[in-house]
């Protein structure tokens, strides 16, 4: 019989999830985190601050040098340390930690403690859904293959606001509040982004005239984006759909995580 040693012990709970004691220890994990991230939420409202800022303040440092200790029996554990450490959790696992011990020297610093929340990611994992990424992926790849369409859109968008902005401190002025062009061009994108904080606005009718047409060209262009990545999107998924055929009918269409055949019944995995 093959003894297991205290390190792989450690290394199955923390890392695995195909067993109890590691369901429960991420589950317990995940808990931690959300009470952490809603103890500086409750601690940034000065109301609250007030009356328990000690106690908010001592079970940061508890929940602190609790995650602290995972983070060293992950590194202790992990058969590969280095990838570990430089893989995406691990940079998150660190970030999670390093804003509490920052705060002794920069005030305000633990509030970064709220990158806590990146670890519930873990979710995907302890529940099963990994397959539900898969989704995520398409995301990805529909909005890096749009890139070029994107950065051709917002290049158009950032010379209509540069022309629109350049008219504006023209026409208007620094006596209506349009003291530069830098100035001017952040009124024209809040104008075009239909945000309208209403800080600044023109004056005259000229001013006003060049207003409507940013206005008007705001609304005509703001929906391309969406049009460019829904594109993108309804392609990827017909890609993968396309490419997920049935051996026994031949037919194609199936969604990514199809297990049966849509027409026959068959289920593709044995295909």
């Amino acid at each position: 019989m093959i003894e297991i040693t205290a390190r792989e012990k450690i290394y199955q709970v923390i890392f695995g999830t195909d067993t109890p004691a590691g369901q429960r220890f991420d589950i317990l994990l995940i808990t931690m985190i959300l009470l952490s991230v809603l103890a500086v939420i409750f601690g940034s409202i000065s109301s609250i601050h007030d009356h328990y800022g000690v106690l908010i303040f001592r079970l940061e440092w508890i929940f602190t040098g609790l995650f602290s200790i995972e983070y060293l029996l992950r590194i202790y554990s992990s058969p590969k340390r280095l990838s570990y450490i430089f893989s995406f959790y691990g940079l998150v696992d660190l970030l999670s930690i390093v804003p509490t011990y920052l705060a002794l020297f920069i005030p305000g610093a633990s509030y970064w403690l709220i990158l806590r929340l990146l670890r519930v990611l873990r979710v995907f994992r302890v529940l099963k859904l990994v397959r539900y990424l898969s989704e995520a992926n398409i995301l990805l790849r529909s909005m890096y293959a749009s890139r070029r369409k994107v950065l051709v859109f917002f290049t158009v968008v950032l010379v209509l606001s540069v022309i629109f902005g350049s008219l504006m401190f023209l026409v208007e002025g620094p006596e209506n509040g349009f003291t530069s062009i830098p100035k001017s061009i952040y009124w024209t994108i809040v104008t075009i982004t239909t945000v309208g904080y209403g800080d600044i606005a023109p004056q005259t009718v000229v001013g006003q005239i060049i207003a409507t047409m940013a206005m008007l060209t705001g609304y005509s262009i703001i929906a391309i984006p969406t049009g460019i990545f829904t594109a993108e999107i309804a392609r990827e998924i017909n890609t993968a759909s396309s490419n997920t055929r049935c051996n026994i009918c031949e037919r194609t269409g199936h969604h990514p995580d199809a297990e049966y055949c849509y027409h026959c019944g068959i289920e593709l995995s044995e295909t």
